[in-house]
């Protein structure tokens, strides 16, 4: 009776471990698309049996939301739009150091020791090709009378990608191609989608700066738009993913960092219209090697940041 009853309560015991482990969860804070985290959620539950939590916003407030929570931190994974995230996070001593072994085909510049990119987007012109205005293939260009009013500019303040884009050109000419826009009527509308919109809704006839991938998409879905990369060059946002070391949950975090980067999860990433961190995934859109690429200190254009927010604070006009 006793070995009976021993054997059931080591079963018992065992079936409460596994169901621990089968229940899981890891959290996830992404600035990417909403759609993409939701897909790769869903793949890498039915993969693995872990539940995902996630929270999806702008870069602005996914770090408002790890300040706030600073002193009970929940959060596992974080995909940040800005590759300096990662390296601010890693100065402080954030990061779990972690290889995956699905980064083999990610190029060097593209992961560290702490992180490793989801995917690629990239900075260009979205434009409204029934809008009536001619077609741009330069920055300057949104400067001209034809374009008087009709453009957008997503806040630099809100989307980490677009600020690298205007400390990127703003460095060139002491800011003059921004007050030109200004003078033109462009105007800072939000962050990305919300500058995007008025675009697609023919309100406006383009966005300086706007991401990529989003106005891909919606060319593809058939929508009267298009994206023109200047040949003067622009900028690439890889999007760093990492693990916060208060994190409970590491192995799972790794076994999602892992997901990420596997065949099923780049593919995601391609279907998203952003560039696949692994070379060896096919995309159907232009790559790295296909833009010509501005050349700036990435860290002299960090520690700058409030200085370069607050002059197109005073260029555009503050809240």
């Amino acid at each position: 009776m006793f070995k009976s009853l021993k054997s059931l309560s080591l079963g018992v015991v065992a079936a409460a471990l596994m169901a621990g482990v089968a229940h899981a969860d890891v959290t996830v804070y992404t600035a990417g698309p909403q759609s993409l985290i939701d897909k790769m959620s869903e793949g890498f539950t039915k993969e693995t049996g872990i539940k995902v939590n996630v929270f999806q916003a702008t870069t602005g407030k996914v770090m408002a939301r790890i300040e706030a929570e600073a002193s009970n931190p929940v959060v596992d994974v974080l995909i940040s739009a800005s590759w300096d995230t990662a390296t601010d996070f890693e100065k402080r001593g954030w990061l779990v150091k972690y290889s995956s072994p699905n980064a083999a085909k990610v190029p060097d510049f593209l992961k560290s020791d702490y992180a490793v990119a989801q995917g690629i987007s990239a900075l260009g012109i979205a434009w409204n090709t029934k809008s009536g205005t001619p077609k741009p293939t330069e920055w300057a260009d949104l400067t001209k009378a034809e374009y008087k009013d009709m453009v957008n500019i997503p806040d630099p303040a809100q989307s980490g990608s677009s600020f690298e884009l205007t400390a990127a050109l703003a460095g060139q000419d002491e800011f003059k191609l921004f007050k030109d826009l200004q003078a033109n009527g462009a105007i800072i509308a939000g962050a990305n989608a919300e500058a995007l919109n008025p675009v697609l809704q023919g309100a406006k006839a383009a966005v300086f700066g706007a991401v990529d991938y989003i106005t891909l998409a919606a060319k593809k879905k058939g929508e009267s738009i298009d994206v023109i990369f200047p040949a003067s060059g622009t900028v690439i946002a890889p999007r760093p993913a990492m693990i916060l070391n208060w994190s409970k949950n590491q192995d799972e975090a790794k076994k999602f960092i892992d997901y990420m980067l596997s065949d099923a999860g780049q593919k995601l990433v391609a279907a998203q219209m952003l560039m696949p961190a692994r070379t060896d995934i096919p995309a159907d859109r232009p790559l790295i090697g296909d833009l010509k690429l501005l050349k700036f200190d990435n860290a002299a254009v960090y520690g700058k940041r409030k200085e370069t927010l607050g002059e197109i604070t005073k260029i555009f006009g503050g809240k």
